[in-house]
């Protein structure tokens, strides 16, 4: 695998992964999004209770660094496996909400 793989070789390796072992008939939409919701909920769980000076600093410690990058890596490969199997392409998506964001907030 490259050092910089793309979104489309990240959903084939999570796609090849599952069907490695017969998992493809969970991996509906509804079980999808909420496992992505868990891993984000994982993801926050970290940051539970932290001032925002704690928060800032996370990444300092390489014990909760670890936690929050393997968290990150869930919830992304959770959501590119949704979109995986619906058929949303993630980065022309993210593009068109920003597109609408810039007229929805434009700059004063």
């Amino acid at each position: 695998m490259s050092d910089d793989p793309t979104v489309a070789a990240l959903q084939q390796r999570l796609s090849a992964f599952a069907a490695a072992r017969s998992w493809q008939p969970f991996h509906t939409p509804k079980n999808l999004a909420a496992a992505l919701s868990v891993e984000a909920g994982e993801l926050l769980e970290i940051f539970q209770w932290l001032t925002p000076e704690q928060a800032g600093a996370v990444m300092d410690d390489p014990q909760t660094a670890h936690r929050v990058r393997d968290e990150v890596a869930d919830v992304l490969a959770y959501l590119l496996q949704f979109c995986t199997v619906l058929g949303v392409d993630p980065l022309v998506e993210l593009a068109a909400k920003i597109d609408r964001n810039e007229v929805r907030f434009p700059v004063e």
